[in-house]
């Protein structure tokens, strides 16, 4: 019999894959071969068993794979195997380089096993902090290239010792049947005390710390001091969550005066006063990402974690590392009994950086870097290769941040065509490229608003294309010229020689659900952000629009606002709700609620200024209005962070429950939607709870009435919502009933984030789409 060639693509690289089918074809007395390559794991088999074979293959495939295609190729021998020799068995081959169609998998949380081991005094990974297997550890941020083999990582400064060696390469121990090899078999970032990477405690002068890393840092955290921990894809700063000494002196030091912060505990009985968790947020918070996960607080409040917010970003520890701390916290107990109680434990966990910079990844840059904002610093000696920060997520799912855990799984599309490089825009930057039927949306780069962050973007867009050893057919940036990512575009395009493409705001953010959903025909979207530059020179951010492949038409708006001092007025939601007030023909009334709400500012100079039109641009912004609704219901004058406002107006209203919304509260004519109508009613709302559920109960209706006139003139029954507006659980969800009430499917991002952060995937496939255009034309 001839051996028969296989080829498996998708997510199989890293993953225990070729261990995996070592052991199947073992199993099934079949013969052959399993290897890397460019392109995912090829493999020959030869024997009476290899339709079970195939059979078994997707069905049984290791935890972090995901199989996309299994191709079979023609009986036929191949390498000069032909598997008419029994005793040839099935080994695993040297990887092989070739044309690049795979992805590495993604970090991946710490594993049951791998957990047992480090709890166990008589194992020799007895509290190793580096442990891992194919089942779990870093893959993404130790990874230089493909094929994903240990001498492609930062994990090939560290020779195997003969133990880790043997579990590496030998087969199961002798007397062992083949079905259950070790799960070292082929690990590539394996190692163990011996001859894998080390810790080592520093004071904030850089000078060694006597005692064991692990008992001092927690001796620290314990003692309220602040302690910068080399993470997967990162250093984060880390202080006792219960210590709101500590809280404020980390938010002093990284000045992040009330942004919220997210908490590390061992468990969620550990969470239960602080936090809701269901059993969707369970599952986020125990898979194998491991993100950040988004919860309706609990009874208890942590001072100073998410001031003003009904939500608490909570997370469990992700790799051996973290755990390590509670193991010493509950005091080193043997086996994992202790995993199931509750812990004291509570840790602030952050990422570490400068105020608005880029993730610390290596050792002398925390000591640079880092100098006056952590009290100690718990290294090791194992290379961060890709700076990557932790994911965010909401039960749905719904990203706020795509990074850790999720980066670089690729998004599946469902047509191929040309390469394309997509960059972005200003704020929650990732670059995107698309490469056959897949995109590849890399990890949160952030706002390009300083030379470390732009340099962060020019080293992920390096790293990509090195990685998927791609050349882009085609370049794609933002509308706006003055962004960072439009100037880097352009010049690569220029280096390149090769065409770069400006695609509009709006249409990227309704173009990114298209490719992630698959649709091809035409399709009604409603882009609802902060604001972006249209393709008339305007600021956009309420816009409805009509989708057919690289053509956008927007059928209609929402009425202007305008924004008295430009960009300050959207930092400042007491200036929006006098240009509400002014533009809604309520001015007289500015005086008597200023001086209910805002006594120290003072509106005569707004007023002119809307009076005249004097530095005053109009927006269509959906956004602007959530500030100026917060404005005017007395929630705040300033913002310390983007969209603060908008979310503390949320939890109002998610606090306070569901209400009918207001009738006549919107008004719409000539494919304009108009809130104005809104402003009295919150000017006369009983308390702020109230007018923040109103508020949020009447866009969501007058939304949905646009959406469905839209829908139903096209004949479409399928729309689309994204945009940061459409991060909002409250707006969303009553959104999403009113629109399937009518008989509408609501697509929604999903693998992307619905922010900024999926601009470059919308960017990406946009220029697609006009590069199909252009071949058939």
């Amino acid at each position: 019999m001839s051996g028969r060639p296989i080829r498996v693509r998708g997510l199989v690289q890293g993953v225990g894959f070729r261990p995996y089918v070592w052991r199947l074809a073992n199993e099934l007395g079949l013969s052959g071969w399993v290897r890397n390559d460019g392109a995912g794991v090829t493999m020959l088999v030869a024997g009476p068993a290899v339709a079970e074979f195939l059979e078994r293959l997707p069905r049984e495939a290791p935890r972090l794979a995901r199989i996309d295609a299994i191709e079979i190729g023609e009986m036929a021998a191949e390498d000069g195997l032909s598997g008419d020799d029994p005793a040839a068995g099935f080994v695993i081959r040297d990887s092989v380089a070739g044309d690049i169609a795979t992805a590495i998998g993604p970090d991946a949380a710490i594993c049951p096993d791998c957990i047992g081991e480090i709890c166990d005094p008589d194992n020799r990974r007895w509290r190793y902090a580096f442990t891992t297997c194919t089942h779990c550890g870093p893959r993404y941020t130790v990874s230089r290239k493909i094929p994903y083999d240990r001498a492609h990582t930062s994990l090939a400064a560290f020779p195997l010792c003969p133990a880790c060696a043997a579990e590496y390469a030998a087969l199961p121990k002798e007397g062992s049947p083949p079905s259950v090899p070790d799960r070292r078999f082929h690990a590539e970032t394996t190692c163990c005390p011996d001859c894998g990477p080390q810790l080592r405690l520093l004071d904030a002068a850089g000078q060694p710390l006597p005692g064991d890393p692990l008992g001092e840092t927690l001796r620290l955290l314990r003692a309220g001091k602040i302690v910068a921990l080399k993470g997967l894809g990162g250093f984060q700063l880390a202080c006792d969550a219960r210590n709101a000494d500590a809280v404020a002196e980390l938010r002093l030091r990284k000045q992040r005066e009330e942004k919220p912060l997210a908490v590390m505990a061992l468990n969620g009985a550990s969470l239960a006063a602080y936090a809701r968790i269901g059993a969707a947020e369970a599952d986020l918070l125990h898979s194998a990402a491991a993100p950040i996960v988004l919860c309706a607080k609990g009874a208890a409040e942590l001072p100073g974690i998410a001031p003003g917010l009904t939500w608490l970003g909570a997370m469990l520890p992700a790799t051996p590392l973290h755990l390590l701390l509670w193991h010493e916290a509950a005091g080193r107990p043997a086996g994992t009994a202790w995993l199931a109680a509750a812990s004291d434990l509570l840790l602030v966990m952050t990422s570490a950086n400068p105020h608005g910079e880029p993730l610390v990844v290596g050792n002398d840059e925390a000591q640079a870097r880092l100098a006056g904002l952590a009290d100690a610093f718990l290294q090791h000696d194992r290379e961060i290769v890709v700076r990557c920060d932790d994911s965010v997520v909401r039960a749905g799912p719904a990203f706020i941040r795509r990074a850790r855990g999720y980066v670089p799984v690729p998004i599946a599309l469902a047509k191929g065509g040309p390469t394309v490089l997509a960059l972005g825009g200003y704020l929650k930057n990732t670059v995107c490229l698309l490469k056959g039927k897949e995109a590849f949306l890399s990890q949160h780069i952030g706002s390009l608003d300083n030379a470390a962050a732009i340099g962060f973007l020019e080293e992920t867009v390096d790293h990509l294309l090195g990685i998927l050893d791609v050349r882009p057919d085609l370049i794609v940036h933002d509308l706006h010229p003055d962004f960072p990512s439009t100037h880097l575009a352009l010049s690569m395009a220029a280096a390149l020689g090769i065409p770069a493409l400006a695609v509009g705001h709006h249409q990227a953010h309704i173009a990114a659900i298209a490719a992630e959903h698959g649709i091809k025909e035409p399709l009604i979207g409603l882009a609802i952000d902060g604001t972006g530059l249209g393709p008339d020179g305007g600021l956009w951010g309420g816009e409805l629009l009509r989708l057919a492949g690289a053509h956008c038409e927007r059928l209609g708006h929402l009425s202007p606002i305008r924004l008295p001092g430009g960009d300050r007025a959207a930092r400042e939601p007491w200036r929006m709700a006098v240009s509400a007030l002014h533009g809604g023909g309520l001015g007289y009334r500015v005086g008597g609620w200023l001086k209910q709400h805002y006594p120290q500012h003072e509106a005569g100079p707004l007023l002119t200024m809307l009076a005249r039109n004097l530095r005053c641009p109009p927006t269509t912004s959906l956004g602007r209005w959530f500030d100026a609704a917060a404005g005017l219901l007395g929630l705040r004058a300033e913002m310390a962070y983007e969209g603060q406002a908008a979310m503390e107006l949320e939890g109002l209203a998610a606090a306070y429950g569901p209400v009918a919304p207001a009738l006549g509260g919107y008004a719409m004519r000539d494919g304009v939607l108009d809130f104005s109508p809104l402003i009295l009613l919150l000017l006369n709302s009983r308390e702020p709870a109230e007018g923040a559920a109103l508020f949020h109960a009447t866009v969501a209706a007058g939304l949905a009435a646009w959406l469905i006139a839209a829908a139903e003139r096209a004949e479409m029954a399928t729309v689309a919502v994204g945009g940061g507006c459409a991060m909002n659980v409250v707006l969303m969800s009553a959104l999403r009933q009113q629109l399937e009430a009518a008989g509408l499917t609501l697509c929604e991002a999903r693998q992307a984030p619905a922010n900024d952060g999926g601009l470059a995937l919308g960017q990406a496939w946009v220029g697609r789409q006009q590069m199909r255009d252009m071949a058939s034309s």
